[in-house]
């Protein structure tokens, strides 16, 4: 399987936000790092099929994504930075409404539901509303419904934003227990959150790829080498 951005770009009222990206990926856990107005967000969404490049090519498996339609929908799980849900949805009824709208047959939805739920421990407050959740409890909430059409691409926006280290612990590891045979798309600006996960890095900044490697031994330093003046606003987030 092969995810391809070729001379990708988006321009918003004469900004680029995303630049000329190009990049092929395969399964495994990719890290995509930047500052926040960097252009993941954007990028992402172009991935998923939510907003068109104004130039370049999206393609899987050497389809465009427009042209694979609902084939394409039906292998992505999406997490965005700030996803969704009824307050008053316990955690059950969430995963159930999410799969009803992925189009799951409703005995597929429960056991897949319950699955997930047990998989990321929130299977014990299943019943509760999500508004009495922990952010790090609806997070992981967010994972799980994306994994409910047991997708082969997942797309992860900035999913630790906000978490305490404990919870930013607990979402690493739900990460790296996932299966290997999917593309995983990490957007994050906290490096440590992807230094031990990753298959490889890319660096973005003002909407272009300024790195992409497997460099991961000093992972804090190449990231540093791009956005050490805005990183000193996240004084502490590197170490748990």
């Amino acid at each position: 399987m092969e995810l391809k951005l070729e001379h990708v770009s988006k321009q918003y009222k004469g900004t680029l936000a995303v630049d000329d990206f190009s990049i092929s990926l395969q399964p495994g856990i990719h890290a995509l790092l930047g500052a926040n107005g960097a252009g993941k967000t954007t990028l992402m969404r172009m991935i998923c099929g939510l907003i068109r490049p104004t130039e370049g090519v999206i393609s899987i498996d050497q389809v465009p994504i427009e042209k694979a339609g609902e084939g394409y929908r039906e292998i992505l799980g999406y997490l965005p930075q700030n996803f969704g849900y009824y307050p008053n949805f316990t955690g059950w009824d969430f995963m159930m409404y999410l799969a009803a709208l992925k189009g799951l047959p409703k005995i597929t939805a429960q056991e897949k539901s319950e699955a997930l739920l047990h998989q990321f421990g929130l299977y014990t407050v299943r019943n509760k509303k999500m508004k009495t959740y922990s952010g790090g409890m609806r997070q992981r909430a967010g994972i799980a419904q994306a994994l409910l059409n047991d997708p082969k691409i997942l797309v992860v926006d900035e999913p630790t934003a906000g978490l305490d280290p404990k919870e930013r612990v607990k979402f690493r590891q739900v990460i790296e227990h996932l299966e290997k045979d999917k593309i995983i798309i990490l957007s994050t600006h906290i490096v440590s959150d992807v230094e031990k996960l990753c298959d490889d890095v890319i660096i973005m900044k003002d909407g272009k790829m300024v790195y992409c490697g497997t460099e991961r031994g000093d992972l804090e330093n190449l990231y540093m080498r791009y956005f050490g003046e805005e990183e000193e606003e996240y004084d502490g987030s590197y170490g748990d």
